[in-house]
């Protein structure tokens, strides 16, 4: 877009979904422009809240990890792959009450305390349905056991998309988009439905919630195929920061590219200042 155009998209921004690992934090650092970024928001009346496509944790996890980083956050401003999980299934699958996971101890907590029972790895323990996520405690027999109830037809979802996590730590985080491409390939069987980002559903609940049109938000992340989609494909304004895994070199080869490319969300948060004909 051009300058004008940009600078009038983000005038019109009332809140900014954030992304968590990557654009607000990398695994345990938090970044030392976000706490001014997001005092920055609240001082000239943008709302904002934390969209994750990460399931390992429960929001009460989330919310304890951001008060040590030192941001004061609350339940309604986090919102996880695994409560949208939860909602959809309610919403779309009324029927289904016994659930096999692959997820953490965490995660399968929120789902036994939303009411689902969780089944055991057992062929005689038939679930009504397969729940897939990123999930940091995996063994292989439960792998096994994912893969042979996707075999059996049974209804299959996965919590997101991301093949990897991020972290600052020196290994590969396999994700979730990993784990359902290895039942792929072992059954031929891909999710029926991936909840988390790019799925538009967690953004237009954020949206309702507040009664905001899609040219009143933004959403913000690390990721093209994920932050950025999600956005394109919810009508908002997509804002892409090169703090987490995406390279400049890969936003430039990116078709279509992101409307907004900042090395940070400070950067951005400067264009949502100037827009507004605020100094810094």
């Amino acid at each position: 877009m051009s300058h004008d155009e940009l600078m009038e998209a983000c005038r019109r921004i009332r809140h900014v979904a954030l992304d968590m690992d990557g654009t607000i934090y990398l695994g345990s650092q938090l970044f030392p422009f976000t706490k001014p970024f997001l005092q920055s928001l609240a001082e000239n009346g943008i709302r904002y809240s934390f969209l994750t496509n990460n399931p390992t944790k429960s929001i009460a996890d989330y919310i304890d990890k951001l008060h040590r980083l030192g941001i004061d956050a609350t339940s309604d401003e986090v919102y996880t792959t695994a409560v949208a999980t939860i909602d959809y299934i309610r919403q779309n699958h009324t029927e289904v009450k016994r659930l096999f996971v692959l997820g953490t101890p965490s995660m399968v907590a929120e789902f036994e305390e939303a009411g689902f029972e969780m089944t055991a790895d057992d062929p005689d323990d038939r679930p009504d349905m397969l729940v897939v996520a990123f999930d940091t405690t995996l063994t292989y027999g439960r792998l096994c056991r994912a893969a042979w109830w996707a075999a059996q037809g049974l209804p299959y979802i996965a919590t997101n998309p991301d093949r990897v996590c991020p972290t600052d730590k020196e290994v590969v985080l396999v994700d979730c988009g990993s784990i359902c491409e290895s039942i792929f390939h072992a059954t031929g069987r891909r999710p029926d439905i991936v909840v988390g980002k790019p799925n538009p559903d967690m953004l237009r609940c954020i949206m309702a919630k507040y009664g905001m049109q899609p040219d009143e938000v933004a959403m913000c992340g690390d990721r093209i195929y994920t932050d950025v989609a999600t956005a394109r494909n919810a009508g908002a304004l997509g804002v892409l920061v090169l703090s987490g895994e995406t390279t400049l070199q890969t936003a430039v080869e990116s078709d279509p590219r992101p409307a907004v490319t900042a090395e940070n969300i400070a950067e951005f948060g400067r264009l949502l200042l100037i827009s507004r004909g605020i100094s810094f």
